[in-house]
């Protein structure tokens, strides 16, 4: 389908050269400025001296040249200098000056002064406002072009029409998320032949709500139903709407629409729109009334008295939670499509498709990268392939390896490596029975997940790390893995204090110990995992959890279920505490071990790990970097659990 192309957008070159034009003449008026000035400051140099003071000076010998400039008008301007000092006067053009000079021995030279006609003075004199004017006009123009463009251009929509000269997104693009897409495939089948529907009497419904967390493809997702139904596409930020003149926001919605029914059928996308369309209300009177001005216009655009057929709404959000009710009701955004994170499958097919245009390796399996990925989004994905053929190409080669894809996956999950740092043989040595501590509890925790890779390298913020990671996506998590994961966080701190002594335990152990305090608060106050508190609620949670957690706020209790629950948490972080103790007591020799091992290797996959126990050799032809984990062991890091779950810790 051809596209037609948008008036409103001018090529760069046609405004560079406006630009260039307004300045040439802003600067050409200056010069011209800067010379009238000059020219009458000229004329007017001198001490201003009657021309009877003149003519006894002369008399006198006080004088000794002069100039005379004549002019058509009724005086003569003599100019001179008298004892040091520059004068000037005005002579009667009848005057007898010439026989006075003469007498009297003053050496004058006569030249015909030429007046300014009558439009040089005007130009002289309207030069200034001229200027200011023209600069006036130059910035209320960019102004208004900022606000939508051309006089009173406030209100003008700031919504950009994109089609098929901007890269064209079809459904071929978006993977991962089924679900959501063959739920708005019906939209694309309405704007390709409206007919089918209205023969049956069916509507197709006017908006969609795509929610989801950030990265998922919400928006390619939008771009990719234009580009199957090869409709235009407006775009527009919910932030846009919003100025600080009242009613910008409302015309600016009522001018969005307008464009849109000059092209229908179209769709207009409005992202964030969480911005424009939040509960009215909440604010309790102090609210914003421009951006509730804003939305109530947008209701009624939407589903108003005058219908607008042939425009899709799509809107996306990850904050479906503080839209107002009048947003979600039918006749409006009828659906709510869900965008989740994709599971294995999903990320096998999203690596696929941003590996289109990467030269792979032949050793490259999409499959174990994506086992390794859990929670990671579409947006994730695609920064993990980029980093991979950055690696590549700062080694000088011309394909990207599996070796690279691992690098690069260890970087975005645990951060760059800091071998840069420098870190003394008490702390390398502190961190090395750190993590080991954390590694051997985690063996012998049957409900832990298996460990993925050990190191003392400072990667990010930490000085070392344990990564475990899950066999499989996991959507529900159960008390025995919460007490497993307590035990495991618990066991660098308890590594510390056997090997170093009480006294010289470090801080190493402060994020160890902020997520046995948050995941214990959670098995008490909001999943109901306490036996003395029992299945109550005492926490409320505010948000939604696609971030992959939630945001908790205390609810009002007295002050002795306070101190219940605060015991409670102390009891179940001390169970865990206890529990890697026993661990790494009886297994005290597993711990030397492979803290030595770390302080050989500096950095151990899942299968070394084991090999180092199990009294093998680890052989890497010389090398003491990092190993490529094989693929059974390359299993992805543990998310934050949705709605009421946890994942493994990234110890530190």
């Amino acid at each position: 389908m051809e596209q037609k192309p948008d008036p409103q957008q001018q090529p760069p070159q046609s405004n560079w050269t406006k630009s260039l034009i307004v300045w040439v003449a802003i600067i050409f008026g200056m010069v011209l400025f800067v010379q009238a000035l000059s020219g009458t400051s000229g004329n007017e140099a001198g001490e201003q001296i009657p021309y009877s003071e003149f003519m006894s000076d002369v008399e006198e010998g006080k004088i000794r040249s002069v100039n005379v400039a004549e002019s058509n008008s009724a005086s003569t301007r003599i100019s001179g200098e008298r004892e040091g000092t520059k004068f000037v006067t005005i002579a009667p053009a009848n005057a007898d000056y010439a026989s006075t000079f003469q007498e009297n021995g003053v050496a004058f030279q006569v030249r015909e002064e030429k007046q300014a006609s009558f439009w040089q003075i005007m130009l002289y004199q309207s030069l200034p406002f001229i200027l200011i004017l023209g600069i006036a006009f130059f910035v209320i123009r960019q102004m208004q072009k900022n606000a939508g463009g051309g006089a009173m251009g406030f209100g003008k929509s700031k919504a950009k029409m994109l089609n098929e000269a901007k890269g064209k997104v079809t459904f071929e693009d978006v993977a991962g998320i089924d679900e959501a897409r063959e739920e708005l495939q019906e939209i694309v089948e309405f704007l390709k032949d409206p007919g089918k529907f209205a023969r049956l009497g069916g509507k197709i419904p006017k908006g969609a709500l795509l929610v989801g967390s950030p990265g998922t493809g919400k928006t390619l997702l939008a771009r990719a139903i234009a580009g199957e139904a090869g409709v235009p596409f407006f775009t527009i930020s919910g932030s846009d709407f919003v100025e600080m003149f009242v009613g910008v926001g409302a015309s600016r919605v009522r001018d969005m629409f307008e464009q849109a029914k000059k092209n229908a059928p179209c769709i207009i996308f409005i992202d964030e729109i969480d911005a424009v369309g939040r509960h009215r209300g909440a604010g309790l009177g102090n609210g914003n009334d421009e951006r509730e001005q804003t939305l109530n216009q947008l209701l009624v655009e939407m589903d108003g008295f005058d219908a607008n057929e042939g425009i899709i709404i799509i809107a996306a959000t990850n904050r479906p939670d503080v839209l107002d009710p009048a947003l979600l009701r039918p006749g409006r955004f009828d659906r709510q499509v869900v965008v989740p994170r994709p599971d294995i499958e999903g990320r096998e097919k999203i690596l696929h498709v941003h590996m289109r245009k990467v030269p792979l390796a032949p050793d490259v399996d999409a499959r174990v990268i994506a086992r390794g990925t859990p929670g990671f989004s579409g947006a994730d994905l695609a920064n993990l392939v980029n980093e991979a053929a950055l690696l590549a190409a700062r080694k000088g080669k011309r394909l990207v390896a599996m070796s690279e894809f691992e690098e690069a996956k260890d970087k975005v999950m645990m951060g760059a490596e800091r071998r840069s740092m420098v870190m003394t043989e008490d702390e390398k040595k502190m961190t090395a029975y750190h993590e080991a501590g954390h590694a051997i509890v985690a063996l012998h925790e049957p409900a832990s997940d298996p460990i993925h890779k050990a190191t003392i390298i400072p990667r990010g913020r930490a000085l070392g790390m344990v990564m475990r990671l899950p066999e499989r996506d996991q959507y529900s998590y159960h008390r025995d893995k919460m007490h497993a994961n307590l035990a495991v966080s618990m066991g660098g701190r308890v590594a510390e204090e056997l090997i170093f002594g009480y006294d010289k335990v470090s801080s190493g152990a402060s994020g160890d110990i902020q997520y046995a305090t948050k995941l214990a608060r959670d098995m008490v106050t909001q999943w109901g995992m306490s036996d003395e508190m029992g299945p109550v609620q005492y926490e409320e949670q505010q948000g939604e959890t696609f971030l992959g957690y939630s945001q908790s706020q205390g609810m009002n209790v007295a002050a002795e279920t306070k101190q219940k629950i605060d015991k409670e948490i102390r009891r179940i972080i001390d169970q865990g505490y206890d529990r890697a103790k026993q661990v790494l007591t009886e297994h005290a020799d597993e711990l030397e071990t492979l803290a030595q091992a770390l302080l050989e290797y500096e950095t151990l996959s899942g299968d070394e790990i084991n090999t180092v126990l199990s009294g093998g050799t680890i052989d890497r032809g010389g090398s003491t970097g990092p190993v490529i984990p094989t693929a059974g062991s390359s299993i992805p890091k543990a998310k934050r659990p949705k709605k009421g779950g946890l994942g493994g810790p990234a110890t530190a």
